[in-house]
């Protein structure tokens, strides 16, 4: 059942009319990135470049474009995963529907990894320098392995149940790593193998690292699977196979995956770390040069006929918004067991996943009376930012679900309507200061340093949402264009920012300049930014814009501002500055001549053009 490696799946794609090959020669230096991020915006195929400049591998690249091709992919599985998940919600449901889930015992059994002593993996060797060199964006520090399944053991404990498979960025060349002998391994916090790490630092010794690229499909999916701590990404990746994951067991060696295209092998030595990036990341802008682990480089295998699969990521939505979505399907039933009174959660992909987050919790506890201000929605915004990688939001909006019982999590706009319809800015803002942000989010202090805040909203509309300008608004100086996002949604064109003092500054002045009773107050929530008619001219501008340039702590203001017991809350609009500021990191920008040489190509005609 399923794939065996990926060789099957290209094939099959290409059989099926979802793949096409690109026989023409593709430089892996920005151009093969360029045409995949047309080829991805058309809604096309997956490409298969046979032909990479100066490089013997092919590349392939695409391969979850769509949801619809994803689930293509994982059609022999997908269902059965589905309902094992299920049963993990409501095991009863088996005994209910025993014909429905009568595959489950089978999908168990596929879930144990299966040791073996050798696979094709391991057939050729080569060298870091012979891999696809591939750059994305025209300030990236080198090449980058971009659907990289990093797999490590526990020093204290190693073996296949207790491992851990994470899709952690991969720089193979450029900045201070020895040539073909050291890779930059870039994992950031609440990431599985930082518990190992801190393992292997508190024992004093290297632990085994293996970098796994192509194989099965569900290897990748399984790479970025948010599994509970402690649970193998081994097991859901063999669920999603449809069959048992081979791996070669080594002594004194961390284990190989069979099917793999290539492996990376080595150690990390806990105390060591070198420069890592810059690189081009998904939230659309550049993550700067940090240190980071380095990876000891022992071998490189690949197998016969082996093809790199890649991704490119930048401004959403890109290709891994897919993988957001994949999961969404598979994981969507499992949080209200996780999260009780927590009815959906939403990462919005168009603000970079992190900076945003919605969710629809529920009032359970007061029905004796009607709820007047959020109470158990408050504790279930605590427990959301308890949940690993979700702990990273920065702005938690949550609404209780008896303001609209069919109001859908993924509507994004009519989610901020309900909300803006009822929140009270001097009760409903909970900040918290100085703490942990999204590693690749340089809105904050520093890095991995910001703040939160969550939003609640209970109980009936205190407010209509204006759709037009009041005639009567007037703007202080400096302060232009104002232009409406959505219903209750103002963005102004203010001063550039130039540096922190001044920028509370220009902040406080503009609010001071108004009362809760001005026109522009009708407007729940106002936005300082650089160009309003861009933040306005479409959801996901405003989205991208507002949430990846603001740290709620610093940016948030508000027109009568005042504090009640510690408690922060204006009677005004609430006043968001998404300005660019000096510290943050430089947005993604294409390399012109790139650009010519894909449009070129597209002018040529062939099997790409019209996706071009």
């Amino acid at each position: 059942m399923g794939y065996r490696n990926l060789t099957d799946c290209v094939n099959d794609l290409e059989q099926s009319g979802n793949l096409i090959r690109v026989n023409e020669e593709v430089d892996a230096n920005l151009e093969a990135a360029e045409i995949h991020r047309r080829v991805y915006q058309s809604g096309g195929p997956a490409i298969l470049f046979d032909n990479v400049k100066g490089c013997e591998f092919p590349m392939v690249s695409n391969l979850f474009g769509t949801l619809e091709r994803a689930k293509y992919i994982f059609r022999d599985a997908f269902e059965n995963v589905q309902r094992a998940i299920q049963l993990k919600v409501d095991p009863g449901e088996a005994l209910r529907q025993p014909l429905k889930y009568w595959r489950a015992p089978f999908v168990a059994l596929q879930m144990r990894p299966k040791a073996v002593r050798t696979g094709p993996v391991m057939k050729h060797r080569t060298s870091l320098s012979s891999l696809p060199q591939l750059k994305s964006w025209p300030d990236d520090g080198g090449a980058f392995v971009t659907l990289p399944q990093v797999y490590s053991e526990d020093v204290r404990s190693p073996g296949l149940m207790k491992s851990n498979l994470g899709m952690y960025r991969v720089q193979i060349s450029g900045n201070q790593f020895a040539v073909n002998r050291e890779v930059g391994m870039h994992y950031q916090i609440h990431r599985g193998i930082g518990v190992q790490h801190k393992a292997a630092m508190d024992a004093g010794k290297p632990f085994h690292v293996n970098v796994f690229v192509g194989g099965n499909p569900a290897m990748t999916v399984a790479a970025v699977m948010p599994l509970p701590e402690g649970m193998s990404e081994l097991t859901f990746a063999g669920a999603l196979a449809g069959h048992r994951i081979q791996m070669v067991k080594q002594t004194n060696a961390a284990a190989i995956y069979a099917q793999a295209d290539f492996c990376i092998s080595g150690t990390i030595d806990p105390q060591r770390q070198l420069p890592e990036g810059p690189f081009g990341d998904h939230l659309g802008y550049y993550s700067l040069t940090h240190n980071f682990p380095v990876l000891n480089v022992k071998s490189v295998y690949h197998r016969k006929g082996a093809i790199w699969p890649f991704t490119v990521v930048g401004r959403p939505p890109q290709e891994d918004t897919v993988f957001g979505e994949l999961i969404h399907e598979l994981t969507g039933p499992v949080i209200p067991t996780v999260l009780p009174g927590i009815k959906a959660v939403n990462a919005v992909d168009a603000s970079g996943v992190h900076p945003l987050l919605l969710a629809i919790g529920s009032e359970r506890y007061v029905p004796y009376r009607p709820t007047d201000r959020p109470q158990e929605l408050l504790t279930q915004a605590n427990a959301v930012l308890g949940q690993g990688q979700m702990s990273l939001a920065k702005f938690l909006w949550i609404i209780d679900e008896a303001c609209d019982p069919k109001l859908d999590i993924d509507d994004i706009e009519t989610f901020f309507l309900r909300m803006l319809e009822r929140v009270d800015w001097k009760r409903d803002l909970h900040f918290q200061t100085k703490t942990t942000i999204d590693t690749l989010d340089y809105s904050g202090s520093g890095l991995n340093q910001g703040s939160k805040v969550v939003i609640a909203a209970v109980g009936p509309r205190v407010r209509e949402l204006p759709k037009e300008i009041p005639s009567s608004l007037s703007l202080p100086d400096g302060f232009g264009d104002p232009q409406v996002c959505i219903p209750g949604v103002l963005a102004i064109s203010a001063p550039k920012s130039s540096s922190g003092d001044r920028d509370d500054m220009i902040r406080r002045s503009f609010c001071d300049a108004f009362s809760a009773d001005s026109p522009i107050s009708r407007f729940p929530l106002v936005l300082l930014v650089d160009d309003s008619e861009f933040t306005a001219r479409s959801l996901n501008n405003f989205l991208w814009t507002v949430f990846t340039r603001s740290n709620p702590a610093v940016d948030i203001d508000g027109i009568d501002a005042s504090i009640q017991d510690k408690h922060w809350g204006c009677g005004g609009s609430l006043v968001i500055d998404a300005r660019v500021k000096s510290h943050h990191a430089p947005p993604l920008i294409e390399n012109p001549e790139i650009s010519k040489r894909v449009d070129a190509m597209a002018t040529r005609g062939g099997p790409l053009a019209k996706y071009l």
